[in-house]
């Protein structure tokens, strides 16, 4: 019996970018319009934190959502992500661009998803996550699968992952714990 826990570990320890869908990912999937048409999406405050630890560490994040929202360009700039690609058609052909742009192997990429849009980017990265709300053919294909739902700290999880699996998770600590001198 293969122990998945091994793999997604030996995954998680390669990763430089985590690439997030947004809708159903960072959020709860579900899209709210009042009268005028303004929308307004509910981002969990721990899926934030992990974002910031990550990128603290040295890995980057990029967003690729297929629709347009200046609320997720907004969330964007709160975290500190400067790539953020909305309205794409396209997520793999786009997703391939950025891996050659930036120079990594695409075994350093981790795609986190939840909806058919998605599954084409969890063929060429070296680890795929489904949050567990997900459409169950991308649970059938990914590296992992979260214990959280979109939305409610599944991408937390999956930082937390990441920098256990490379050994970064207690330096992150640091800053939150007291020092010595206590």
């Amino acid at each position: 019996m293969i122990d998945k826990s091994k793999m997604w570990e030996t995954a998680a320890s390669a990763v430089r970018l985590l690439v997030l869908d947004v809708d159903g990912v960072l959020t709860d999937g579900r899209i709210v319009l009042d009268d005028r048409g303004v929308e307004t999406k509910y981002f969990h405050v721990r899926d934030g934190q992990g974002l910031k630890l990550l990128q603290d560490s040295g890995i980057q994040v990029v967003l690729i959502t297929g629709r347009r929202s200046e609320v997720v360009g907004h969330r964007a700039r709160e975290l500190g992500i400067d790539e953020v690609h909305q309205g794409v058609g396209d997520k793999v052909a786009l997703l391939l661009q950025i891996i050659r742009r930036k120079g990594i192997e695409k075994e350093e990429v981790c795609v986190v998803g939840d909806d058919l849009p998605d599954l084409p980017m969890f063929q060429v990265a070296g680890m795929s996550v489904a949050v567990s709300d997900a459409a169950p053919e991308l649970r059938e294909h990914a590296t992992m699968v979260t214990k959280n739902r979109g939305g409610r700290g599944a991408v937390r999880e999956v930082c937390e992952l990441i920098l256990k699996a490379q050994g970064k998770w207690t330096s992150s600590l640091s800053a939150y714990l007291p020092g010595d001198e206590m």
